[in-house]
C-alpha cells in the first residue's frame, strides 16, 4: 500500500472516531474561541502599558497574543499526540499488530497523529477567523507561504521532542516527563502569551533555547508585518537547526524504544 493510502486510512480511521464524540468535538472550539475572547478583553484592560515590548510588531497587545493562541495548538499537539496516541493503541491491544505489519516506524508515528495535526489546523483557522471577524484583526498583510514554512519547521522541531516522549510511554507505560517539562517551559518562556523581552535578563536567555520563541516570532511577523523569507531568515535558520539535529534523533530512540519493548516482550502490557 501506497503511503499516501496508509496515511488516509489512519486519517479516516480516527475521523470516524471523533465524530462519535460530538459533544467533546464541539466543547474544543468552544474552548479555544472562549480563550481568544477572554484575551481580547484582558487586551483592553492592558492598554498602552505593553506598547513599548510590542514596537517590534507594530501592532496591540490582542493581535499579538491572538498569534500565539492560535498556533500554541500545534506545540501541544506535537508534544501530546504521539505519546498519548502511542499509550491509545497499547490499551487497545492493537499496537504490536501495526508494528508487526511492513510499514515504517516512521509512517506508523505520523500516521496515527496525523489526524491531530489536521484538527489542530481546523481550530486554528478557526480562531485567527474569529479574531479577524469579531474583533477586527487585520491580517492583510500575511506573507502567507513563509508563515506556511515556518510552521512547518514548528512542527516538525516539537513532534521530534513528542515522539521521544512516545518511546518513553512505549518502554515505561506510563509517565511523560519530557512533554510536560517542555510543554510548562515553552508557555512561560516562549512568547505564547506576552513577550519574551518582558522577562528578566536571567529568565529570558532560557527562551533563547526553546523553538517556539524563533517559531512565534517568525509567524508574528510574517503574519502581521508580511516579512519576506530573507527578512525571516535568522529565525528560520535557528528552526532549521532544530529540525535536522532533534528529527533524526527521535527516530531513532524511538526505534530503539520499539527493540527494547520486543526484546522484553512488553508491546502488548499496558
Amino acid at each position: 500500500m501506497h503511503i499516501l493510502e496508509k496515511m488516509l486510512a489512519f486519517i479516516k480511521r480516527d475521523f470516524y472516531i471523533h465524530i462519535s464524540y460530538r459533544i467533546a468535538f464541539i466543547f474544543e472550539w468552544i474552548s479555544t474561541l472562549t480563550t481568544v475572547a477572554t484575551f481580547y478583553f484582558v487586551s483592553k484592560l492592558v492598554g498602552q502599558t505593553a506598547a513599548p515590548y510590542l514596537s517590534e510588531y507594530q501592532t496591540g497587545y490582542f493581535p499579538f497574543v491572538l498569534i500565539g493562541i492560535a498556533f500554541s495548538g500545534y506545540l501541544n499537539t506535537s508534544l501530546q499526540s504521539f505519546s498519548s496516541n502511542i499509550r491509545y493503541e497499547q490499551l487497545l491491544g492493537t499496537l504490536e499488530a501495526m508494528l508487526a505489519t511492513p510499514t515504517k516506524i516512521s509512517h506508523i508515528i505520523i500516521g496515527i497523529s496525523i489526524w491531530d495535526f489536521l484538527f489542530t489546523s481546523i481550530t486554528t483557522i478557526i480562531a485567527l477567523l474569529f479574531g479577524i471577524l469579531f474583533f477586527k484583526v487585520d491580517l492583510s498583510q500575511m506573507n502567507f507561504f513563509a508563515s506556511l514554512v515556518i510552521l512547518i519547521m514548528t512542527i516538525v522541531s516539537f513532534s521530534s521532542i513528542g515522539i521521544i516522549s512516545a518511546a518513553f510511554i512505549m518502554v515505561l507505560k506510563k509517565g511523560n516527563p519530557i512533554s510536560w517539562l517542555v510543554s510548562t517551559f515553552a508557555g512561560l518562556f516562549g512568547g505564547v502569551f506576552f513577550p519574551v523581552e518582558m522577562l528578566p535578563k536571567g529568565l529570558k536567555l532560557i527562551s533563547y533555547f526553546i523553538p517556539i520563541t524563533y517559531s512565534l516570532r517568525g509567524l508574528r511577523h510574517a503574519i502581521l508585518q508580511g516579512y519576506s523569507f530573507r527578512m525571516l531568515l535568522p529565525d528560520m535558520i535557528i528552526l532549521l537547526f532544530f529540525c535536522v539535529t532533534l528529527f533524526p534523533l527521535s527516530i531513532w530512540v524511538f526505534k530503539k524504544a520499539v527493540e527494547l519493548a520486543k526484546v522484553t516482550g512488553s508491546l502488548t502490557h499496558y
